[in-house]
């Protein structure tokens, strides 16, 4: 079985698919039930395929992220509930 790590920890030029999205506490007062929801209306789901495209200057955050077909921005926060392999 080949190891889980976060999405927001990969580094430029990632690419692998999504394992699973587990959002631990809230973000900002949204509740993880409505990030999870969210993350999955924009298509970070199960089996996708993702490849890290760009980090923003400060902090390297947000990060872009191609999701199958769709170029994404994502902060860094959230993409540490997203598991890929």
């Amino acid at each position: 079985m080949t190891a889980r790590i976060c999405l927001g920890d990969t580094p430029c030029g990632f690419c692998g698919t999504i394992a699973a999205i587990t959002v631990d506490g809230a973000h900002n007062g949204i509740p993880p039930a409505e990030i999870e929801r969210r993350l999955l209306e924009l298509g970070f789901v199960e089996g996708a395929r993702v490849e890290v495209l760009h980090e923003g200057p400060v902090g390297k955050d947000p990060i872009a992220v191609r999701v199958d077909n769709a170029t994404i921005a994502l902060r860094r926060r959230e993409a540490m509930s997203i598991l890929v392999v």
